[in-house]
């Protein structure tokens, strides 16, 4: 696989993982504070289809999203950069592994709605995992996307205007994580996905953008 080759195939990645999540969101039933157990319960038995569909998708694009960051690491190094983002990817890495804990755990409602089982219960239970999962996934994701967002603040792949854009994107996306709320954990989430990583892959995606030209010199 040649380096042109290996960017690209990285940027569809970049450009497909906050697809996947606005999907994933978009379609989950509106639960306006996270977890209400009550609400969760009407969800699930209304649709059990439906509710186990968003779920795997979710699991789906926070995978795509570790991926993506993946992606973003190799290419910042390709042009240099090879500081913020190494010690962030594993944050990043990390915080995306807690937070897919989040839609597994979301299966066993399912699974008691669909065996005739207690709904509500099962959730209430399910809140003191639910809870702290969220909280160390947020801060951990965090910490690793500071990171990135300085590693492309530094690298200079984007131009001044674009790269306050994605960093503020950037920040915006992980201080999402650490809101229960609907409104911000869902579709202010997806939307800042959205605005910080489409313009990287479209850079990334750019033929005429070759790392051994962006390269920065050595000091001497």
């Amino acid at each position: 696989m040649t380096s042109t080759t290996r960017t690209r195939y990285g940027a569809a990645i970049v450009a497909l993982a906050p697809v996947v999540m606005l999907i994933a969101f978009v379609g989950h039933p509106f639960i306006a504070v996270l977890p209400d157990a009550a609400a969760i319960g009407e969800a699930v038995e209304a649709n059990t289809t439906l509710w186990g569909a968003v779920h795997l998708l979710t699991a789906v694009g926070i995978a795509l999203t570790a991926l993506a960051f993946l992606a973003i690491r190799a290419y910042l190094r390709d042009t240099g950069e090879d500081r913020s983002s190494a010690w962030a990817l594993p944050w990043v890495v990390l915080g995306s592994a807690l937070y897919g804990f989040l839609p597994g755990l979301e299966f066993a409602p399912l699974a008691a709605a669909r065996t005739g089982g207690d709904v509500v219960a099962v959730q209430e239970t399910l809140a003191s995992w639910f809870i702290p999962m969220l909280a160390a996934s947020a801060i951990t994701f965090a910490i690793g996307v500071v990171g990135f967002a300085k590693g492309i603040a530094v690298s200079r792949i984007l131009s001044p205007a674009l790269t306050r854009v994605v960093v503020t994107a950037l920040v915006v996306l992980a201080v999402s994580r650490f809101v229960p709320l609907a409104v911000v954990q869902f579709y202010l989430q997806a939307a800042a996905g959205i605005v910080a990583l489409w313009p990287v892959a479209y850079q990334m995606w750019r033929p005429q953008v070759a790392p051994a030209v962006r390269r920065q010199p050595a000091a001497a």
